[in-house]
């Protein structure tokens, strides 16, 4: 697969990451899901063009923070129950193109302990601001 930063619209960014962020959410259409969290693993890229996250005093409001994606990914898994990971995944990616810097970005999702022969299922999702 090539990197989305080959994606003729992000040739002039650079990508902000949070791997394997590890959290305990209601996710589930079976009723056993519903009574109990889920371990969920959320990876996210966001593409920001180089000149809105290139700093020239080394300061934090000059790029967009990592504590934005987590708290942002917090918020809406505190709203309750969600049914499937493509939900979350579309609301994540919402979310994280609502920032002005954000030009594109790519989240998935993975339950990792669905089935003991894989490594988990999930789902991924990339837009840009013009595919929103």
């Amino acid at each position: 697969m090539l990197s989305s930063l080959m994606h003729p619209s992000l040739t002039d960014c650079r990508r902000l990451f949070l791997r394997n962020y590890e959290v305990m959410i209601n996710i589930g259409v079976y009723e056993f899901e519903k009574k109990g969290e889920q371990r969920l693993l959320i990876n996210v890229d966001l593409y920001i063009p180089l000149a809105e996250s290139t700093p020239s005093h080394d300061q934090l409001d000059e790029v967009v923070d990592y504590d934005f994606i987590r708290d942002t990914i917090a918020k809406l898994m505190a709203r309750g129950h969600v049914q499937l990971q493509e939900t979350l995944c579309d609301d994540i990616v919402r979310a994280m193109l609502a920032h002005p810097r954000v030009r594109a970005a790519n989240v998935s999702t993975m339950k990792p302990d669905v089935y003991p022969d894989c490594e988990g299922v999930g789902v991924e999702v990339f837009k840009t601001k013009e595919t929103v």
